[in-house]
């Protein structure tokens, strides 16, 4: 997929808002500013299966620095916004800052050519389960392996991140198989370097971490958390817990929660409720608060680039 004029509307907080103009003029400076440092496969489609494991292709965008390489490259997964024409645009605003810095950038479209172009904040359908953070999974092996082939990427030095239900497909897509007969055991063995993830949800069965928060969550390379202390989506306690029983039992699971700040604090958006949301941790099931904060946002940019810088350029003097 290109960089379509008009494809991400809108960085909104929810997906039922208007587009308004100085939306529409900030998305038309960062486009500017993206495309003045960076080239982009267009048309891109990448190989990942369905859950009964055929062939499956979904669109992809690969975004790639000025220079030769070898590069690093990052796996952005998207959020539950997806990459349609509602996405809150968290993908792009990444991207951006990765690009600038010297990594090639995949970010795979989990939703679109599943039925979900206008991704699934709000839709509480028995179906979105084909799109879950498990079932993605597979698609975050199937950038890595794609980027992989790239002769201007060190394929030993690739990271993951994503922010909420990507930032869930990230603890997902690293945490070690309990066994060999797992899904994607080999690829696990031999995939990222590091990941990140932004405010995912932590109160779910991760390898041996429970969803009554108990057990261990053993994570394939070292891992960053990035999450709000006000998160009422997906709350701090719960990554908390998976960060102080990792580091007590020995893995490299670090966290960093920001005071004050909400879910999807890494954006300018402001900060509202909407009620419409799908919320498994409110006690009727939806609503839930988004929107940014400056002081976690460009924290967590700062963070980030040191970790992966930390991770992934090694080799590099």
């Amino acid at each position: 997929m290109s960089w379509e004029s008009g494809r991400r509307s809108s960085e909104v907080a929810d997906q039922t808002e208007p587009v308004g103009y100085k939306t529409l003029i900030g998305l038309a400076l960062s486009l500017l500013c993206l495309a003045s440092c960076a080239s982009t496969l267009a048309g891109l489609f990448i190989t990942t299966t369905t859950s009964s494991g055929a062939p499956e292709q979904i669109p992809a965008e690969l975004l790639k620095p000025d220079g030769s390489g070898p590069f690093p490259a990052i796996v952005i997964m998207h959020d539950c916004s997806g990459l349609g024409p509602r996405s809150s645009g968290a993908s792009d605003r990444w991207a951006k800052e990765f690009v600038q810095r010297g990594y090639i950038v995949i970010i795979p479209d989990s939703f679109t050519t599943r039925g979900y172009p206008a991704g699934v904040c709000t839709d509480p359908s028995p179906n979105r389960a084909e799109v879950s953070p498990f079932r993605r999974v597979r698609d975050a092996y199937a950038a890595l392996d794609y980027v992989r082939t790239l002769p201007d990427v060190d394929g030993s030095r690739v990271g993951l991140i994503g922010g909420s239900h990507g930032g869930t497909t990230t603890l997902a897509s690293m945490v070690a198989p309990e066994s060999n007969k797992d899904l994607l055991t080999r690829e696990k063995r031999g995939g990222f370097a590091a990941a990140v993830a932004l405010y995912p949800g932590c109160a779910i069965r991760l390898g041996r971490w429970h969803a009554d928060l108990s057990g261990v969550y053993q994570p394939l390379a070292p891992l960053l958390i990035l999450i709000g202390e006000n998160d009422d989506w997906t709350p701090a306690e719960p990554c908390q817990k998976v960060a102080e029983a990792a580091q007590k039992a020995g893995y490299p699971v670090t966290i960093k929660i920001y005071p004050g700040a909400h879910h999807g604090f890494d954006s300018t958006n402001p900060v509202r409720y909407v009620p419409t949301r799908v919320n498994a941790n409110s006690p009727t099931g939806r609503g839930a608060t988004t929107g940014g904060n400056p002081e976690a946002w460009a924290d967590s940019i700062q963070q980030i680039m040191i970790f992966f810088g930390q991770h992934l350029r090694k080799t590099q003097n």
